[in-house]
């Protein structure tokens, strides 16, 4: 998924809970599939922004070479504005997007 395109809004929105519930017939697995997805999307966003910023990185720290960086700056002001991964996990749900099975307990 790239969260770059998604259609999330970026600022706080009222969901109807008995709506999001509606497919799985409760609220408590609703956020547990939803909160899974958002921590995937949370690593795969940090470890790219990890990995861009890894290039800015310098290996000695002397108070001399402390300098403003333009460009890491702009890197971190770009993933600052993406929408949070709790908010695109919910637009997937709600899109139909997030693909989950439910295990059913043995019991003997």
């Amino acid at each position: 998924m790239d969260y770059k395109k998604s259609s999330a809004p970026a600022s706080t929105v009222t969901r109807d809970v008995r709506k999001l519930e509606a497919p799985i017939g409760n609220v408590y697995e609703t956020i547990c599939i939803i909160s899974r997805r958002a921590n995937q999307i949370s690593t795969e966003m940090k470890e790219e922004l990890d990995s861009k910023l890894e290039e800015f990185a310098t290996k000695t720290d002397t108070l001399e070479e402390v300098y403003e960086n333009v460009e890491q700056i702009e890197i971190s002001k770009m993933y600052e504005r993406f929408p949070k991964p709790s908010s695109i996990a919910v637009q997937e749900y709600v899109d139909g997007k997030i693909y989950y099975r439910m295990t059913e307990d043995k019991k003997d």
